[in-house]
């Protein structure tokens, strides 16, 4: 399997704060906005939004004297089963952050081994997760989460996945023909989250984002019951602006 070549998401902010976070690393006993800008080569307007979301998500503090030293958040990612463990929880709690704020049961999946998986979920008794009826592994061709993966896939990768994966009628608007799918996955724009207008389910609405690190495909998924759809690309919306804090913490 192969990603796309061409970036898939709007994140270059996560390159950006990667770039930042070793600027803050190289410096021990702390560093200024404007010796991080020097180094970093980003316009201080960006720079100062960026280590706002950084220290809102606790990769740098800033001490008494104004410059900005690393955070608690990195120092306890660590290192092996330590660094694995606390950037699971990590992602959990940020998962239940954003469930709360959009409303909805939201969902982290990644392409793993050619197949579709649904890594962590938040949800609740108010935002109950969807019924999986169908495995979401054999189903990528109608969900928003296996739609936003594929879609991150080359025309090799998809083929591969749908030629092991028969595109099966779920619903009276899932999608079963090859062509018109990849074709309807080529011509959505990266920067609009995927939708599943009741192409699993009957009753369930669904969006997700591109989460891509590295060489491994990712999304951040979210459901509604019907009921809710109005609220759907609000939703949507947020998930998307949310997505970065996520991806940087998988990219670390």
């Amino acid at each position: 399997m192969a990603l796309k070549p061409e970036p898939t998401a709007p994140f270059h902010s996560v390159q950006y704060a990667l770039r930042v976070l070793e600027a803050v690393s190289r410096h021990g006993g702390g560093v200024t906005e404007a010796r991080i800008a020097r180094e970093t080569g980003l316009p201080v307007g960006h720079l100062a939004s960026l280590l706002l979301t950084l220290r809102r998500e606790g990769y740098v503090e800033q001490v008494s004297d104004g410059a900005y030293v690393t955070g608690a958040s990195l120092l306890l990612l660590g290192s092996g089963a330590a660094r694995r463990q606390a950037l699971e929880d990590r992602l959990q709690n940020t998962l239940a952050q954003l469930r709360d704020s959009v409303g909805a049961a939201v969902y982290l999946s990644r392409y793993v081994d050619g197949e579709v998986s649904v890594t962590q979920v938040a949800d609740g008794p108010l935002t109950p997760a969807v019924n999986e009826w169908v495995d979401f592994r054999s189903s990528a061709h109608a969900s928003a989460i296996g739609k936003c993966l594929l879609a991150q896939l080359d025309h090799d990768g998809r083929r591969d996945h749908i030629s092991r994966h028969r595109a099966a009628r779920l619903t009276s608007r899932t999608i079963t023909d090859e062509k018109v799918l990849f074709s309807k996955l080529d011509a959505h724009p990266a920067t609009v989250p995927v939708l599943d207008l009741q192409e699993y389910a009957v009753g369930t609405v669904c969006a997700a984002v591109p989460l891509t690190a590295g060489a491994s495909a990712g999304c951040l998924a979210l459901s509604l019951p019907i009921q809710d759809a109005h609220r759907l690309r609000e939703a949507a919306d947020t998930l998307n602006r949310r997505a970065a804090p996520l991806m940087l913490s998988l990219a670390l």
